[in-house]
C-alpha cells in the first residue's frame, strides 16, 4: 500500500515537472512577468469576455435598454476591457500572439451570443 502511494506521488512529480499538469494560479492573471502560451492567453481572454458579456446582458435587460446602439456600446466595453487587460495589465507583446486583431477577436462572437441571450431573455421576464 506505502510503495503504491510512492509510486503515484512519484508520477504526479514527473507529470508536474514535464508540464502535462501545470496548476493555473489565479495569481498569474494579474503578474506582468508571467509566461502565456497562446491558448492559455485565448482561454482567459475568452472567459474575461464571457463574464462581461453576462453582465452587460444582465444589465441592459433588468433597465431596460432597446435599441441597436446598445449592441456597440457593449462591443465597445468589451473590447476596451480586453485590450486594457492584455496590454495594460499584462503587458505583453501583441505581435507574439498574432497581433491585435487576434487577440481582440478572441471568444467575441460567442460573447456577442452569450450578451443577446441575457438581454433578449431579461428584458422579456422583467418588462413583459
Amino acid at each position: 500500500m506505502k510503495e503504491r502511494k510512492s509510486v503515484k506521488f512519484n508520477l504526479e512529480q514527473q507529470q508536474h515537472q514535464n508540464g502535462h499538469l501545470s496548476p493555473f494560479k489565479l495569481a498569474k492573471l494579474l503578474d506582468p512577468e508571467a509566461s502565456w502560451d497562446k491558448d492559455q492567453l485565448g482561454d482567459v481572454l475568452h472567459w474575461i469576455r464571457q463574464v462581461v458579456a453576462l453582465v452587460c446582458g444582465l444589465l441592459w435587460g433588468a433597465i431596460p435598454l432597446v435599441g441597436g446602439i446598445w449592441i456597440i456600446v457593449f462591443l465597445l466595453i468589451s473590447s476596451g476591457i480586453i485590450y486594457g487587460y492584455y496590454a495594460m495589465i499584462l503587458k505583453i507583446d501583441e505581435e507574439d500572439f498574432g497581433g491585435h486583431g487576434a487577440l481582440l477577436q478572441e471568444g467575441l462572437f460567442a460573447s456577442i451570443t452569450l450578451f443577446l441571450l441575457a438581454w433578449i431573455l431579461v428584458y422579456s421576464l422583467l418588462h413583459f
